[in-house]
């Protein structure tokens, strides 16, 4: 989602903002009403919101904004946690949201494709290998990738464009929604798995290592049509190599993109715009 975009009538609500900001007090009652007063999108609705967001918690990364899914409340992704906000951008709720008609825990749902090992944090995964008894290390902002292994990765992508390592899981959305945008973005893709999510996703991964076509068989894998057969090839050693290095530099969820060229680490889902940015050699980028 593109948050710069100018929307009618944004001026003049911006304005109101900045005429609200002498007080601490008009700040956080001050809303985006007219937002609310005209026909919208539901990205321009998003837009809107945003840059009201922006005015008052300048501090907080905004990834994505969503209005179209829960009733009255926008879903604000930020970072690895999520929270409400409500379309005239007044009230803003942190806790847990309830789909009464299909009984479930829409936030956890959120949280556990935001951060996995957030949700099942303590649990016991089914048939751990032994790396897996090794806590995380903190998270760090580069890492040494020398310590990688040919085995464990699959290429795929722009074979021309600058390379993005992936660490990911096939049963992450969030994973998924960041296949479509490496792709736009037009780089080259060495994606690494490694089993949050356990049993399943490890079969997977075996699955797609050991096709024949791994870059065509991931894809499948993601878009739910690839049987999870488990098979064994001498690439498989490479899946536990991915999961010592992820726990080693303290990845505790999935996607995690890490430049090639020098290391560099970013965690989370990202628009193509900031993979292609992100993608370049750092002395490349804009100031």
């Amino acid at each position: 989602m593109n948050f710069s975009e100018n929307q009618p009538g944004l001026k003049a609500r911006l304005a109101h903002v900045a005429i609200a900001a002498s007080s601490a007090a008009a700040v956080l009652t001050v809303g985006v009403s007219a937002v609310t007063a005209m026909p919208a999108t539901a990205q321009d609705l998003a837009s809107d919101v945003a840059e009201a967001l922006q005015l008052r918690l300048p501090k907080t990364p905004i990834d994505e904004i969503a209005c179209d899914r829960f009733g009255p409340w926008c879903e604000v992704v930020s970072g690895e946690t999520l929270f409400y906000i409500d379309k005239s951008a007044r009230y803003l709720l942190v806790g847990r949201l309830y789909d009464m008609e299909e009984r479930r825990d829409v936030t956890a749902s959120r949280l556990l494709e935001l951060n996995p090992d957030l949700i099942a944090a303590g649990a016991a995964r089914a048939n751990p290998s032994a790396n897996e008894n090794t806590a995380s290390a903190p998270a760090t902002d580069t890492v040494d990738l020398s310590t990688l292994p040919a085995e464990g990765a699959i290429h795929w992508g722009n074979k021309k464009g600058p390379k993005l390592i992936v660490f990911s899981d096939f049963q992450c959305g969030y994973c998924r929604r960041l296949v479509d945008e490496l792709g736009k973005a037009g780089v080259l893709v060495e994606e690494r798995p490694i089993s949050i999510l356990g049993t399943q996703s490890r079969r997977l991964a075996e699955t797609v290592i050991c096709a024949s076509d791994p870059g065509r068989a991931l894809h499948q894998a993601y878009d739910g049509v690839l049987d999870p057969s488990g098979a064994s090839c001498a690439e498989t050693r490479g899946l536990d190599d991915n999961e010592a290095f992820a726990r080693a530099n303290g990845f505790a969820g999935t996607p995690v993109i890490v430049r090639a060229s020098d290391g560099a680490v970013l965690h989370g889902y990202r628009d193509a715009a900031t993979l292609r940015e992100f993608a370049r050699p750092a002395k490349e980028q804009r100031k």
